[in-house]
């Protein structure tokens, strides 16, 4: 198994170095098994919702799910994409002091990744506090 960086994922994704996007779609059609960390994750949504490409809530979820689809793609835990991806989609409006917010994928990421690792602990799940508003409106958040 190997595992690719920010850079190695947003190319492929973004064809937007000829070189760089050819030698990654080469790594991913050869590679057996592919982790995406949960950091490479969060990183690629942040890079892509920036200022550069402004990735509009579709287009982040349609990159998620297409990975998630790809056989050779795992990531460090695919239960807490799956769900972070269902919270990020149902996720409601807030209104905070800078407008209305909703919770994004890294927010939602967070909580589930959570969720997942105390499950795996068998330890019981209380909640994962939080100061940003939009996301206190995800399940299993609590305003601190």
């Amino acid at each position: 198994m190997i595992a690719v960086d920010t850079n190695v994922l947003l190319r492929r994704l973004l064809n937007d170095d000829l070189n760089q996007a050819a030698k990654a779609r080469n790594l991913f059609n050869k590679a057996d098994q592919i982790l995406i960390t949960d950091i490479v994750l969060v990183e690629t949504i942040w890079t892509l919702k920036g200022k550069r490409y402004k990735a509009s809530k579709e287009d982040i979820v349609a990159v998620v799910v297409g990975l998630l689809e790809e056989p050779n793609v795992v990531f460090e835990s695919q239960q807490a994409v799956w769900s972070a991806l269902n919270d990020y989609i149902n996720a409601p409006a807030v209104k905070t002091l800078d407008g209305m917010r909703i919770a994004d994928l890294p927010d939602a990421l967070v909580v589930n990744k959570a969720k997942v690792t105390i499950a795996q602990w068998g330890e019981p799940y209380d909640a994962t506090y939080t100061f940003d508003q939009a996301a206190q409106a995800l399940g299993g958040t609590r305003a601190l």
